[in-house]
């Protein structure tokens, strides 16, 4: 698992995997959580512009990130 800090809350759920280079684009995060690709806090998410605050776990792709708030 990695931390991943963001400077203010919340962050919509698409956003972070797309700057955390997770997927392409925003349009590919977008598809990928509307599958049902993505976990947030151990629970399938699939709205893509779930809002991710501090201390929220995501994973995807094999990927494990805590999202930590400065």
């Amino acid at each position: 698992m990695r931390d991943v800090e963001i400077t203010s809350e919340p962050v919509e759920l698409y956003k972070i995997l797309k700057f955390e280079g997770l997927v392409a684009s925003g349009g590919e995060a977008k598809v990928v959580i509307g599958e049902g690709q993505v976990v947030v806090n151990g629970e399938v998410e699939t709205r893509k512009r779930k809002k991710i605050v501090g201390g929220d776990i995501i994973e995807f792709a094999g990927e494990e990130i805590r999202i930590v708030c400065k």
